[in-house]
């Protein structure tokens, strides 16, 4: 490699998206690295270069592991710009009594511990560079409670509170934070999920990608702290509604009985 074209890699956005060997952490590497993004690639099991864009194996609820691959990914190309926690997994589609304790526990530290510990190493050198932005690929299933599934949907609305803390605590430093819900994308996941059984609507992953390249590029950053939802929004209907928003507004809250609540 050229000095030239080091110069060219150091200069160019870094992107770092989790759970990227398929489904929807794929298409949003892929779609990255077409807008000119350097994208760094890890899942859970990896995948050699030849068989196509290189992943890195991480086991993101591993914090020596998490820290070593981002000083990793730093010490390649001096920066990270962006970071997409996408990684995650689903629990049986059983109330909570019927779930084994190992497995409901794994979903809650890979949908929870996973993107805190890729945060915790990451968000550090945005700051430093006095920008950055975190995309949680978090759900609808993080603003609601459900009968099955329920280690899924308790760390979708943990994720939602990891991203509102990431923009609270670091909105004046330059960092940036969202949640982006992706609706129902058709992947191996949700193809074998019985919610799903049947569907016919599906959401469009470039619909998703569209949104994911609008909130990194900073012209979405009215809706730091809140959650976004492909399928439903689009970059231009978020830049249209972005000056009359609430300031609750897109936000997981206790919603009071009425004006007379005491905890309104």
């Amino acid at each position: 490699m050229s000095d030239e074209q080091v110069i060219t890699d150091r200069r160019a956005p870094v992107a770092v998206v989790t759970g990227a060997s398929r489904g929807i952490g794929a298409y949003l590497a892929n779609a990255f690295a077409e807008a000119g993004y350097v994208v760094e690639r890890s899942s859970r099991r990896g995948r050699p270069g030849s068989e196509g864009p290189e992943v890195v194996a991480l086991d993101v609820t591993d914090e020596d592991a998490v820290r070593a691959y981002v000083d990793a990914v730093v010490e390649r190309h001096g920066r990270i710009d962006v970071l997409v926690n996408n990684a995650g997994v689903i629990d049986a589609e059983v109330p909570l009594w019927e779930a084994d304790p190992q497995e409901w526990w794994h979903t809650v530290e890979v949908n929870v511990r996973g993107p805190f510990l890729v945060a915790h190493a990451v968000v550090p050198h945005m700051l430093a560079a006095g920008s950055g932005r975190v995309i949680d690929l978090n759900s609808g299933s993080g603003t609601r409670s459900n009968d099955v599934s329920t280690a899924y949907y308790v760390g979708k609305t943990a994720l939602g509170r990891i991203t509102g803390g990431l923009h609270l605590a670091g909105f004046d430093q330059g960092l940036r934070a969202f949640d982006l819900a992706p609706g129902v994308v058709r992947t191996d996941m949700t193809e074998s999920m019985g919610s799903h059984e049947g569907r016919t609507e599906w959401t469009d992953p470039r619909q998703v990608c569209d949104l994911a390249l609008g909130l990194a590029s900073g012209e979405l950053d009215a809706w730091s702290g809140r959650m976004v939802r492909a399928g439903v929004d689009t970059p231009a209907s978020l830049r249209a509604a972005a000056g009359g928003l609430d300031e609750r507004a897109r936000q997981v809250l206790l919603v009071p009985w009425g004006e007379d609540d005491p905890l309104a």
